[in-house]
């Protein structure tokens, strides 16, 4: 039996149960011992645009989607119209069959711009603007065509399960697609009945109805649908391994963590986390970190933060999540964390602007401004997770940070993490250690909270700590908080607030600043979620014998540059990879290295990157045929 790589689409309009379908058909493939990773799209409305999920699934590690999809599911005419060219020769297409004389003018949600460009290719091809004129392009191209009554189906199940309301239950499409699908390539049906268990295990009604739809669509294309090439019948399941969607990675990380208190103002993508939070408010961690973790969502994104800084100051790991509108509302405060010396984590989940943007969209357009988007210096941390299991480990880091030297911690995730589901290694809860730094259970004597010390930072007292009396002000201060404008203080407390930038990059381990997954001639630098398709463009040129090195950036404020300069030294062609449209790290980059960058490949239209999209802009390079700039555009 050959090696496993196959990737499932599903598609249809937003509300109509495609992330529930995809979570079916995920779980299912992660229960038969595949690899899983999948990723969602939807517009910013809350119901009838667009919205589709792309799962791939492997015998072997995955980190990102490819460009081509092996199977399609579809209840609709809009995703067959956006998808059919995506569906590589040998694969399949399962839709409605009623939907074959649809024609683009019918489908209100086509925007005119993608339907001028659909247009101009069926003219070309001489094909009718409809359903069956792309679906002929399809299977001229070597993709077989699997037709199938959505409404009969239904219908027969209301006459076989005596129950006349099953006929008019359209919501159940996504179901009935998912198995028609799990049928087709012959994955054992007891996985997907068990996954519909789990789902809706606080529905078991539902939960019934749904099974019955399965069991029948799953039977009918199986019996029905016999010379489809690919059969996924499942592998030996590896018993560290979990599913977890893209926002579980914080959420638990933060729980684990002793973060006790989160304030948010909902926003997307980052509401996802919050959300968990509150669902799991009352969950214990090991004896070690009693307590649950009390979630408060506010009226605005500036009374966010203020609470959060407010909770920070009583002892408390404190924290909130946003993106990237919200994050620019939390700017000022800050800065006031930061004069005042207050351990906070912002996690960003970073999306598409500037404004408004595209509000749904994936996009890694924040790094300029966490590093750099605040009036005045003070000492802070940005920090970048690459996947969900990084982000578990890195959330306990950015804790310990802001405790130990006492500083704002901005924790960049982004929509393409967010909106990720995966298979990953179990989080390891023990690997996590909680460093409180210099946090005070007692204070005698007079107390400074901004003593002068040796390392530059001062023993915390908390609020309500007997003799831990302390001020804050957003002006200057002395020792004890008190407003000064003395120019020579101001000088000390400059330096010893600014002398912590040193601080971090002298003591916080390299591998936690810097990972280097390889150093050759030709070697990329990047950050955050571009590490999954990186890695998985570079296997596949590995497998041509072109090894090409990547340096992913994890600490990227402080920036490390005496060792990224000894990582780099010999490297003849550098290039960044980002989804952006200035190549934000690339600037930093330069500011900090003195070297240029010879090529980027960059993304800003709003969709994740795929490993495809990577290998051929990186053939392109290697072969000498690429502009310095290459832009991706893959994705609907």
């Amino acid at each position: 039996m050959g090696s496993v790589d196959f990737s499932w689409l599903i598609g249809g309009p937003q509300g109509s149960g495609v992330e529930s379908g995809a979570n079916v058909f995920s779980k299912v493939c992660a229960e038969l011992g595949y690899q899983v990773f999948g990723k969602r799209e939807f517009h910013s409305n809350i119901k009838g645009d667009h919205s589709y999920f792309t799962v791939r699934i492997s015998d072997k590690l995955i980190h990102s989607n490819v460009n081509d999809v092996s199977l399609m599911i579809s209840f609709d005419a809009e995703t067959i119209f956006r998808h059919y060219d995506e569906v590589m020769a040998g694969g399949g297409i399962i839709y409605d069959s009623d939907l074959n004389k649809i024609t683009t003018e019918s489908v209100g949600t086509l925007d005119n711009y993608f339907k001028e460009r659909l247009h101009q290719e069926l003219e070309s091809r001489d094909k009718p603007f409809t359903i069956d004129g792309v679906l002929e392009i399809a299977k001229e191209k070597g993709v077989r065509l699997y037709p199938v009554s959505f409404k009969n189906i239904l219908k027969d199940l209301a006459e076989q399960t005596e129950n006349p309301r099953m006929k008019g239950m359209v919501r159940m499409f996504n179901v009935i697609g998912v198995s028609l699908s799990l049928g087709l390539i012959k994955m054992p049906a007891d996985s997907l009945l068990k996954s519909i268990d789990s789902i809706f295990s606080k529905k078991p009604k539902i939960a019934e109805i749904n099974k019955q739809a399965a069991n029948y669509s799953y039977n009918y294309a199986s019996s029905k649908f016999t010379d489809f090439s690919f059969t996924l019948p499942g592998i030996e399941k590896q018993s560290d391994t979990i599913l977890v969607q893209g926002h579980q990675g914080t959420s638990i990380g933060k729980m684990v963590s002793g973060c006790r208190f989160q304030s948010y103002y909902p926003i997307t993508p980052a509401s996802d986390e919050s959300v968990f939070l509150e669902s799991h408010e009352l969950l214990e961690v090991n004896n070690d970190r009693p307590g649950s973790t009390i979630v408060i969502q506010t009226e605005d994104e500036i009374s966010a933060i203020g609470m959060m800084i407010g909770s920070a100051l009583t002892g408390t790991r404190s924290s909130t999540s946003t993106s990237g509108p919200g994050f620019a509302l939390m700017a000022e405060a800050i800065g006031w964390a930061g004069m005042n010396e207050v351990p906070i984590v912002l996690t960003v989940y970073q999306r598409s602007g500037p404004s408004t943007g595209l509000p749904t969209r994936h996009g890694q357009d924040d790094l300029s401004f966490a590093v750099a988007g605040s009036f005045g210096d003070f000492p802070k941390v940005v920090y970048a997770s690459g996947d969900i299991e990084e982000s578990f480990y890195d959330t306990a880091r950015c804790f310990n940070y802001a405790d130990v030297y006492q500083v704002p911690v901005i924790h960049m995730m982004d929509k393409f993490l967010s909106s990720s589901v995966l298979t990953c290694k179990k989080f390891d809860t023990q690997k996590i250690k909680i460093n409180r730094g210099k946090l005070l259970d007692a204070v005698e004597g007079e107390y400074r909270r901004f003593a002068f010390t040796n390392d530059g930072i001062s023993p915390r007292s908390r609020l309500g700590l007997d003799n831990g009396i302390f001020w804050n002000t957003g002006d200057e201060s002395d020792e004890f908080g008190h407003i000064t404008e003395d120019p020579q203080m101001r000088i000390k407390m400059m330096d010893k607030r600014m002398s912590r930038l040193e601080l971090i990059l002298k003591q916080v381990p390299e591998d936690e600043q810097v990972i280097s997954h390889g150093v050759h001639d030709y070697t990329i630098i990047s950050w955050g979620s571009t590490k999954g398709p990186i890695l998985d463009a570079l296997e596949m040129l590995k497998k041509e014998g072109i090894e090409v090195g990547f340096v992913q950036m994890k600490l990227l404020h402080p920036f490390p540059a005496e060792t990224v300069k000894l990582l780099l030294k010999n490297v003849k062609t550098i290039i960044d990879i980002e989804a952006n449209h200035s190549g934000q790290l690339g600037k930093i980059f330069k500011q900090n290295v003195t070297k240029e960058i010879d090529y980027f490949i960059l993304k800003y239209t709003g969709r994740g990157m795929t490993s495809t999209e990577i290998y051929e802009s990186l053939k392109k390079i290697l072969e000498n045929k690429a502009n310095k700039r290459e832009i991706l555009d893959h994705g609907s």
